[in-house]
């Protein structure tokens, strides 16, 4: 059985899919306590769902692209990799969001990996599991959510210390409310970054603190 918080279907609001519908899998619990999280409501809330139940809730929006988040999905790991390949066999473009802790080595390989790697101001750099970026795949994405000039040099450097530039898509957003993005935008243009800015899309069509968006 998997703990879901929720299903919905929605506009995806960040990732080179921006701007397509698809339908969220929200699992419960995560491992980690980021400073910024704007999804608390997901380490505990849940009900249990078998992996059909699960998809049979995503038949009904007849959408093809979906993504399982959090919380943190790989806590319930076993699970979490069997929805995901229960999906690529029956055709869905399958992503999933992770936040870098835990290992990603076991995923389907149909499936796009979304890894955020923890910047400082998170306060959770620490927990971050850098052997999984050798098992990322070109058409997976590695996102940094930076929320200060520390966090923007700190990513800058992991770039460099991990060799990452080519390896897959490179994300940056900013902590929503915390730094503004055209700050940030600026720091990548100074620097020639061969990186994709992305904003919270969905922070901008919806109130910021809407769920099920």
């Amino acid at each position: 059985m998997l703990k879901i918080n929720e299903i919905y279907h929605s506009i995806q609001g960040e990732s080179t899919s921006a701007g397509r519908p698809c339908v969220f899998v929200r699992l419960t619990y995560c491992n980690l306590r980021c400073t910024y999280c704007d999804t608390e409501y997901a380490f505990y809330e849940g009900k249990d769902f078998s992996v059909e139940q699960v998809i049979d809730e995503i038949e009904k929006y007849n959408c093809k692209l979906v993504e399982l988040t959090g919380g943190e999905p790989l806590v319930q790991m076993d699970e979490c990799l069997d929805l995901m390949k229960r999906l690529c066999d029956l055709g869905y473009e399958v992503m999933i969001e992770t936040g870098g802790s835990l290992p990603i080595k076991d995923v389907d390989h149909r499936v796009k990996i979304i890894m955020d790697l923890k910047c400082p101001s998170s306060e959770m750099e620490k927990k971050n599991l850098y052997e999984n970026l050798q098992y990322l795949k070109p058409t997976d994405e590695l996102k940094f959510v930076i929320g200060n000039r520390e966090d923007y040099e700190w990513t800058t450097d992991i770039l460099k210390k991990y060799n990452l530039k080519g390896k897959c898509e490179l994300l940056f957003s900013v902590v929503f409310g915390k730094l503004e993005p055209v700050e940030l935008v600026n720091w990548i243009l100074e620097d020639k970054l061969d990186v994709r800015f992305q904003l919270q899309m969905h922070k901008y069509i919806w109130h910021p603190e809407t769920k099920g968006v």
